[in-house]
C-alpha cells in the first residue's frame, strides 16, 4: 500500500480535468462544468498561474487531488490558502488519501506563512463535515457565500 502526493505539472492537465468531472458528479453539479484541458493549461500552468494542485497516487494510480489558490486576509495582513477542491475517487476513500492531501496543503500554507486555510463544503455533505471536524477544522456558520457568474458578473462589471 503506497501513497504518493506530488505537485501537478502541465502534463497532468488532462488528469485534472478528469478529477474535476469526478467531483462534479459526486456533488451533482456536472451541468456547471465548462472547464477544458486547454483552460487548465493556460490558467494553472501558463504565464500567470491562478491555481495550484497536488495529485495523489495510490499504488501508482491516480487517486485524487487538492486544487488551491492563495488569497489575502486584510485583518491578518497575510496570505491565505483557499482549498477549492478536495476529491478522492470513490473506490479509494477510507485509505487516508484525503487526509494526506489536506495535511500537505496545511504544510504548504505554513511554508508560505499563511494566516489561515479555508474551504467550503456543500451543506448536505455530512461525511465531509465530519472528516473536517475530525481534523480540528471549525465551521463558520455566520458567513454566507455570495457569487456573481456568467450574465450576473457581466452585468455587475458593466455598472
Amino acid at each position: 500500500m503506497s501513497l504518493e502526493i506530488r505537485k501537478a505539472v502541465q502534463e497532468n492537465a488532462g488528469q485534472i480535468i478528469g478529477l474535476i468531472h469526478g467531483i462534479a458528479e459526486y456533488e451533482k453539479l456536472t451541468h456547471q462544468v465548462t472547464a477544458t484541458e486547454e483552460l487548465i493549461q493556460k490558467n494553472m500552468f501558463g504565464e500567470h498561474p491562478f491555481a495550484h494542485c497536488f495529485l495523489a497516487f495510490w499504488e501508482g494510480k491516480l487517486a485524487g487531488y487538492a486544487l488551491y489558490f492563495f488569497n489575502f486576509s486584510t485583518f491578518l495582513a497575510k496570505p491565505g490558502l483557499y482549498l477549492e477542491d478536495l476529491f478522492v475517487k470513490p473506490g479509494l476513500r477510507g485509505k487516508g488519501i484525503g487526509k494526506k492531501l489536506l495535511l500537505t496543503l496545511a504544510r504548504e500554507a505554513n511554508e508560505k506563512d499563511c494566516g489561515r486555510m479555508e474551504w467550503v463544503a456543500l451543506d448536505w455533505n455530512t461525511p465531509a463535515h465530519e472528516f473536517y471536524f475530525s481534523l480540528g477544522a471549525e465551521m463558520l456558520e455566520e458567513w454566507k457565500l455570495f457569487r456573481a457568474t456568467g450574465e450576473s458578473l457581466k452585468k455587475l462589471g458593466g455598472l
